[in-house]
């Protein structure tokens, strides 16, 4: 496992009883996470410190309970990027802390070349990839469904400084956007999907993991440079094991051009303790 352990503004205080109790700058927010099935808090004293609470209903959704008054938004900082939090339904902040393991990844990988690179991000959401690969000097195609999420990336690239690098931001549905980059002829050097178990497009398009997914990444080989540096397939999806992705990487993208691929989960550390909590699977070719 790769364990996200360089933040500075975030942090896990303690889990228990099915609830993660997060400090993000100064904010301390406690939310629910269904990997956290042991019973026994490891520092209860700091529960009473969060801000607020993230509380699921009976009947499907949930809301957030305040304690305290906490900002409508508030940035915090991983090395030299910025992101925007924003307490949203369904128990979100608007940021994936522990995918700062792939942005190191990607970052080093992009600087390590000495030639522009273009990076298709796919199912892109507020823009953390996107953000890491701007400031590594990447040009970036930034595609997400959701237009307010877009408009977050947008906030996200300017928190950072980077507002002036090159960056499209396309709301469209993927499956129909990198068809037309097939038709356009459009190609990318590195190509980022983080695609949701289930979702719809801009236009109601239904997106189903185990059904689309094959397809989508014989699809994006076909936007591949001619020399292509990585292909990084993020996932939170339920009963899916990162072999998987690896798999199916080894099935498309490494039958076509030569590299490595790998394939692992990525985890958050609990300040003063040993737990590391799993938070997502990944596979990866490289060339």
């Amino acid at each position: 496992m790769e364990v996200a352990k360089n933040w500075k503004d975030y942090e896990i205080l303690d889990m228990a009883n099915g609830e993660k109790l997060e400090r993000w700058g100064d904010i301390i927010l406690a939310r629910p996470d269904p990997q956290i099935i042991w019973t026994s808090p490891s520092f209860p004293d700091k529960w009473k410190k969060a801000y607020a609470r993230y509380q699921r209903s009976n009947t499907g959704g949930g809301a957030w309970s305040y304690s305290k008054k906490v900002p409508e938004s508030w940035k915090v900082h991983y090395k030299d990027l910025t992101f925007l939090i924003k307490p949203m339904g369904f128990k979100h902040t608007g940021l994936f802390p522990e995918q700062a393991v792939n942005w190191d990844w990607m970052i080093q990988k992009i600087q390590k070349v000495e030639r522009p690179i273009q990076v298709l991000n796919l199912f892109a959401y507020t823009g953390g990839a996107s953000v890491a690969c701007s400031y590594a000097g990447a040009s970036v195609c930034h595609v997400d469904s959701s237009k307010g999420m877009v408009a977050w990336a947008k906030e996200n690239m300017a928190a950072s400084g980077l507002e002036d690098r090159p960056v499209r931001y396309i709301v469209d549905d993927v499956v129909k956007f990198v068809n037309r980059e097939i038709r356009r002829g459009h190609t990318y050097d590195a190509i980022i999907m983080d695609p949701p178990s289930y979702g719809r497009g801009a236009n109601g398009e239904v997106w189903k993991f185990e059904e689309n997914l094959p397809e989508l990444i014989e699809l994006c080989s076909k936007v591949l440079s001619d020399q292509p540096l990585f292909f990084l397939i993020n996932s939170y999806t339920t009963g899916i094991s990162s072999m998987v992705l690896e798999n199916l990487l080894n099935l498309s993208i490494a039958k076509k051009h030569k590299g490595k691929v790998s394939h692992g989960e990525i985890g958050l550390p609990m300040t003063g303790s040993k737990l590391i909590l799993p938070c997502g699977i990944y596979g990866r070719w490289e060339s």
